[in-house]
């Protein structure tokens, strides 16, 4: 399992800034080991975000985001003390959700 995302949420005018750090190696597929092996591909898939339980963004990523990926999004009428979950899905069927409160 994949170490823990950091998330930041801060609300400010009725909107709230995430912030995610995921850690994740992201392989393309393309690159070849130091003995010229491809190395197979191994990267995200598919990112959600849920405010109090509710989506609020999904997306569909590839092979080209590069390792260890930021995502930064608004979300429109958060306030502090609402709870931000986020969840990626890797090819590999890997999953993580974490989550962090609105300040």
């Amino acid at each position: 399992m994949a170490d823990p995302m950091r998330i930041r949420a801060q609300a400010a005018g009725g909107n709230a800034t995430v912030r995610v750090l995921m850690s994740h190696e992201m392989e393309s597929g393309q690159r070849k080991d130091a003995t010229g092996k491809i190395v197979p591909a191994w990267h995200i898939t598919d990112v959600t975000a849920t405010l109090n339980g509710k989506p609020v963004l999904t997306a569909e990523w590839g092979p080209g985001v590069a390792k260890n990926p930021f995502l930064q999004f608004t979300v429109k009428g958060a306030k502090a003390g609402d709870k931000v979950a986020i969840t990626w899905k890797d090819n590999h069927g890997d999953t993580r959700t974490d989550e962090a409160t609105v300040s």
